[in-house]
């Protein structure tokens, strides 16, 4: 397992003013028109894919032959501080080099209709690097003698078996009886919760009251609890009691407290807390990286988590509270928009005109193509605005029928053959390859816009592991 890498309270308190100032700048304090968004803000851990760091060989058999690929751990850098370790659950997809990363549930993943997700999880508990005695792991699977390497090697093939259903088997023999010791022995075991989300994301109400609740769900033992920084005066963040609140724990509820008379307007709160993301939690690209294999964590540090939440009031009329959740079971987007004001709001979204009475919500769930990108845009009496935006990546490639990538792994194109657990994630990350990235970059603007087509629906990123 990943050692614990602590971090002082000011460390801590830093990166909340960042994150504060970061939801401040978001939130449109008109009360009327909001900026644009990224699909979906779960809340949770962010990161960068620094390289694949402990790997061996496997081969993946297609009906076009067999193919060579790694197979083993990669890790990614978490925003303002840790460490994780994944496997990957989409094998013919590529990854990008540096791509970002956002802490996902299942269900806006290609887990999402995977009954097998379960016994992913239990593999992810029962093996390597979450089991590091590898002679008991080794003895348990009638491997003989494993390393970290071939350990991580036989986890990514048995995890692949479950999360892409293909035809692979590790070269090394120790990690392909590891492989089929833990594809045979594997159980469902229940999704892991959030490291830290608030639900939900975005309440309104009218000025004079306590607008929420919005609910903490974390694994951590306390979460810091920050206003935007430009919150308007009079504005405070409570607890149910009424009382100011600056930490919370799972389960608190937090309000917006804002005065009679209150100008109306909007604002946010951060929240933020330093633990260990959950086991079997899944990762998703996001912005530019959006087609980056999925991974799924199997080790953390002690790691930066984050969520926000929005509030917009006013005196009277329609004071709705919009959010958007990722729907890969109905592949699509599900828009939200809930009115806590006196008069009925009413909206367009997708050519479609809609009418939300108050206090009450509608869902509309607005269908989007696999892997294309989407600009959702929710528009409202006056100058009410919203957009959400992002790609909906809810398939394995494999559903399409792609195959592994021959190109180099991350690694490798790095310069690095990799596999030892000290060192740093720049030594297998992109900073060797940039030069290689670039190069390609401009030969391909030269050759035209078909080309360019191809780098942003392929992402051009190095290949799946």
């Amino acid at each position: 397992m990943l050692s614990m890498k602590g971090r002082g309270a000011a460390r801590l308190a830093t990166a909340v003013l960042a994150s504060g100032l970061v939801a401040a700048g978001a939130i449109a304090t008109a009360g009327t028109a909001a900026a644009d968004e990224t699909t979906p803000a779960h809340g949770g851990a962010t990161a960068t894919l620094g390289g694949l760091k402990i790997f061996d060989q496997a081969v993946v058999h297609n009906d076009g032959g067999d193919q060579r690929v790694g197979a083993g751990l990669f890790e990614m850098s978490v925003d303002n501080g840790g460490t994780l370790q994944t496997y990957c659950i989409d094998i013919h997809n590529p990854t990008q080099q540096q791509a970002k990363y956002q802490e996902v549930p299942w269900s806006a993943s290609s887990l999402h209709n995977n009954a097998d997700a379960g016994k992913i999880r239990w593999i992810l508990q029962n093996s390597y690097p979450q089991v590091n005695d590898l002679a008991a792991l080794a003895s348990k699977a009638g491997a003989g003698n494993l390393t970290e390497k071939t350990a991580a090697a036989g986890t990514q093939v048995a995890i692949w078996r479950f999360s892409d259903h293909v035809k692979v088997d590790a070269v090394d023999p120790a990690a392909e009886k590891l492989a089929d010791y833990l594809e045979k022995s594997a159980q469902s075991v229940a999704e892991p919760k959030a490291s830290l989300t608030l639900d939900p994301p975005a309440v309104s109400g009218k000025s004079g009251s306590k607008l929420g609740p919005v609910t903490v769900h974390t694994n951590a033992d306390s979460v810091t609890i920050s206003p935007a920084a430009d919150v308007p005066a009079g504005v405070k963040v409570v607890g149910k009691d009424g009382k100011p609140v600056t930490s919370a724990a799972d389960g608190t509820q937090l309000f917006f407290d804002v005065p009679a008379g209150a100008a109306d307007g909007s604002t946010s709160l951060t929240a933020q807390a330093a633990t260990k993301v959950p086991v079997g939690r899944a990762f998703t690209g996001i912005g530019e990286h959006a087609k980056s294999q999925t991974q799924i964590l199997a080790g953390s540090s002690e790691s930066t988590v984050s969520a926000a939440a929005t509030v917009s009031w006013k005196k009277q009329g329609a004071i709705p509270a919009i959010t958007a959740e990722k729907n890969c079971s109905k592949g699509g987007v599900d828009v939200t928009a809930t009115n806590k004001g006196d008069e009925a709001f009413r909206f367009q979204l997708s050519g479609k005109d809609y009418e939300v009475a108050p206090g009450k919500s509608q869902t509309v769930t607005v269908p989007v193509a696999e892997d294309q990108p989407y600009e959702i845009t929710i528009k409202g009496e006056g100058s009410f605005k919203k957009t959400f935006s992002g790609v909906l990546d809810c398939k394995t490639a494999g559903s399409g029928g792609g195959k592994p990538s021959s190109q180099p792994s991350p690694a490798s194109v790095g310069g690095s053959t990799g596999g030892d657990k000290g060192g740093d994630l720049a030594e297998t990350g992109s900073s060797n390859a940039t030069p290689m990235i670039a190069g390609i970059a401009v030969v391909l603007v030269v050759v035209g816009g078909a080309a360019v087509f191809f780098l942003r629906k392929k992402k051009a990123g190095t290949p799946a592991q």
